[in-house]
């Protein structure tokens, strides 16, 4: 795992050992920024469900003004981190070790332009933390968000909590949701 382009390029990144997280492959990672590289540069990014930090990492190297992140495991904040020292991103990125839901209600008053999760499957986490996003207004009708979640999960419940589905990207055993919040 490394950081894939920006000014932090080819610099290896550690994961946590094992099967606790799924760090994406960076041929996802790939296709991912290439698909978002207009909406990074300068962007306030929100890192939800962090694991090894690897995305917010990215979004900085590509150009993004700040980078928050969310992760209650401490072997993954530990993780966190190392690379953010690693990739000296320590003033453009800010780890909120807790969980998801009560790390968002820290961000009253803010807003951010990409937000990026990663839930743990199968466990529909993903609509607390949208909910979570609407309830304490950190996202606007620009805001973009990506939710990495399995083939077979259905996101309809999403619109119900008004969001929009702009697009999935579909890859051999996971998928990339992309949701915008639907304007009033």
């Amino acid at each position: 795992m490394r950081v894939i382009a920006g000014t932090r390029k080819s610099i290896p990144l550690k994961s946590l050992p094992g099967l606790n997280t799924r760090p994406t492959t960076d041929r996802i990672k790939e296709t991912l920024f290439n698909m978002i590289a207009m909406d990074i540069p300068d962007c306030r990014f929100l890192d939800l469900f962090a694991g090894s930090g690897q995305i917010a990492i990215e979004a900085l190297s590509r150009g993004a003004r700040h980078a928050t992140l969310i992760e209650n495991q401490k072997e993954a904040n530990a993780i966190i981190k190392e690379n953010i020292k690693k990739t000296k991103f320590e003033d453009m990125a800010t780890l909120l070790e807790r969980d998801v839901v009560s790390g968002l209600s820290t961000l009253v008053g803010q807003k951010f332009d990409v937000i990026f999760m990663d839930p743990p499957y199968e466990m529909e986490m993903e609509n607390s933390a949208l909910q979570a996003l609407i309830d304490y207004d950190l996202i606007d009708d620009k805001s973009l968000i990506i939710v990495e979640e399995k083939l077979n999960c259905d996101f309809s419940f999403a619109e119900e909590m008004g969001y929009i589905i702009h697009k999935e990207k579909c890859y051999k055993t996971n998928k990339h949701v992309f949701l915008g919040r639907k304007q009033a």
